[in-house]
């Protein structure tokens, strides 16, 4: 009798488990955006400034202020003013999310790397005085998408694939 309610109930169990086709699909994939490390290495610069699209982490350090734009790097605005925030620049830091600023120096993530930074705003020049590369994982994609760099790249972004 128990070898029969075994019968019965193990297509039960299996069948129980099963998933509709769709369940685990992704409706959105994402490719790498990758970048050769010289070329990586030398992006991080001040450029004219531009519109927040997809802003991130904010820090104030005495009269800036820094909205981050994700895996893009950081407006700067002078907020001596702070009623009326002025855009003065944009800090291109590939790969990069988070900055902390100690005796003006500024650590910032550029992808990989954990770069320091002097910025000198007045003439909108950034020295760079210390790199640690591969500080940090590669880059990982919104949907899980996996893509395998070779040694000499880096993943800065991933965009999605319409």
């Amino acid at each position: 009798m128990t070898k029969l309610i075994r019968i019965c109930i193990l297509p039960l169990f299996f069948f129980s488990f099963q998933c509709d086709e769709n369940e685990f699909v992704s409706e959105e994939n994402y490719e790498a955006v990758v970048m050769s490390r010289s070329e990586f290495e030398n992006s991080t610069t001040i450029l004219p400034p531009k519109p927040i699209i997809n802003s991130g982490k904010i820090y104030i350090k005495d009269n800036f202020l820094f909205v981050g734009e994700n895996n893009e790097g950081f407006h700067i605005f002078n907020n001596s003013i702070p009623s009326a925030p002025v855009n003065i620049a944009f800090l291109n830091v590939l790969g990069g999310s988070d900055i902390s600023v100690k005796n003006n120096v500024f650590y910032l993530n550029n992808a990989t790397d954990l770069i320091a930074v002097i910025p000198n705003f007045e003439n909108n020049t950034i020295e760079i005085t210390k790199r640690i590369p591969n500080a940090f994982p590669q880059l990982e994609s919104p949907d899980n998408s996996y893509y395998n760099p070779q040694p000499n790249e880096v993943i800065i972004n991933w965009n999605l694939i319409q």
